[in-house]
């Protein structure tokens, strides 16, 4: 099973209208605020800090450039050929590598983990844009890329970020600049409940090593001049131990 068309072309879309600058993204936020925070939360956890770290969703690459500083072997993936155009673009001394990957289809993770062995994953705010249907087959090939000794961190927006994201939409003055193009080319933020992050994990064989809560900040401010903040959760998540 792969994504759809529809789906993936509004990321295409997304990543064609993009401007190649730093933060011109609603999520793009400068790592030190992002990857950063996110390191001193899970890097403690990970069994194996010399495997391969894959950042899943990795866009425009900010955050991974971030990480190949920390870590002996960095990739970059994601579904979108233009956001994996901006990330080489932005990283010419090839700090990381970058390769388009469909995480929902289950050969496309087989293939990746047969050539990297376990891994480690970085992901951040993907599975919140993934379709409803293609969820729990996404953790699934996380599941397949950590394999035995891989750990995965993932920080996905809380329930309670779905009525800061629609008060937002519905300003009167209109969406915040960087928020309107995710609105317009249909990959609006869409609703997991708390609990099925979880579910998700343990249906795919995975267990919850740590949790908690922490703000996911974005490259975009409000009308008051503050940085827009979004209520998030996080795990590392790996085989029981």
């Amino acid at each position: 099973m792969s994504v759809t068309s529809r789906y993936r072309e509004a990321w295409e879309g997304f990543w064609r209208e993009a401007p190649e600058e730093q933060g011109a993204v609603f999520w793009d936020a400068e790592p030190a605020l992002t990857a950063g925070r996110h390191l001193a939360l899970f890097e403690a956890h990970l069994a194996d800090p010399g495997l391969a770290m894959v950042d899943l969703g990795c866009g425009n690459g900010t955050q991974t450039r971030f990480l190949a500083d920390r870590f002996p072997r960095v990739v970059g993936v994601d579904l979108s050929a233009a956001a994996l155009d901006h990330a080489r673009h932005a990283d010419p001394a090839g700090q990381a590598t970058y390769r388009l990957f469909d995480a929902v289809e289950k050969t496309e993770a087989e293939t990746l983990h047969a050539e990297l062995g376990d891994v480690n994953i970085y992901m951040r705010g993907v599975l919140h844009q993934t379709e409803p249907d293609d969820r729990q087959q996404l953790v699934n090939g996380i599941a397949t890329l950590v394999g035995e000794r891989g750990r995965a961190f993932l920080v996905e927006l809380s329930q309670e970020a779905k009525p800061v994201l629609m008060g937002l939409a519905q300003s009167p003055s209109g969406p915040p600049p960087k928020l309107a193009p995710i609105f317009r080319h249909g990959i609006a933020p869409g609703e997991v409940a708390d609990d099925a992050v979880p579910e998700f994990l343990r249906a795919a064989g995975l267990g919850i090593l740590a949790s908690g809560e922490i703000p996911l900040i974005t490259a975009e401010y409000g009308p008051d001049g503050t940085r827009i903040e979004l209520p998030s959760k996080w795990v590392v998540a790996g085989r029981a131990v």
